[in-house]
């Protein structure tokens, strides 16, 4: 009596420890999509984040001048950060993206810089409208080199 023993019939169990090739190609491809979005959105927003802390020291300033009208009838003469501080009492010496500013027949100039290549050296403006009520209304302007993505949407 011959015992026959056939192997197709046992299948071995073998554990799979770790991960295929392919398996880790598509993980480094999906992180590699996420990372080429994800990097130029974080850029703009921090340039964006930036550019408000200028157009928030360019709001202080503008309450200065607001008050320098109402009180004196005349538009401040600052052409340097020294007067806006001596003059209108801001300090903007703390705000190291602001390194010239001006105040010239009520206009606010601000040249940026310490921010971005994008935005160096490029101007944002505020241009008061003075009613006849005595009330001041202000319209933001950036210099035509201004990038269109970078300014600030207003109401």
């Amino acid at each position: 009596m011959d015992f026959y023993f056939d192997t197709s019939m046992v299948r071995m169990k073998t554990l799979q420890f770790g991960f295929t090739l392919i398996e880790l190609l598509i993980v480094i491809a999906i992180i590699g999509i996420l990372a080429a979005i994800a990097i130029p959105q974080y850029r703009g927003y921090a340039v964006r984040a930036k550019l408000v802390e200028v157009e928030n020291a360019m709001a202080t300033v503008k309450s200065a001048v607001s008050s320098y009208v109402q009180e004196k009838d005349a538009w401040p003469d600052c052409p340097t950060i020294a007067e806006v501080r001596n003059s209108l009492g801001v300090g903007l010496g703390a705000i190291g993206r602001i390194p010239f500013i001006s105040i010239v027949n009520g206009v606010i100039t601000v040249t940026v810089a310490n921010i971005d290549t994008l935005v160096n050296g490029k101007t944002i403006s505020l241009t008061p409208d003075r009613k006849p009520d005595g009330s001041i209304s202000w319209a933001w302007g950036y210099s035509a080199d201004f990038p269109v993505h970078l300014k600030q949407r207003r109401d």
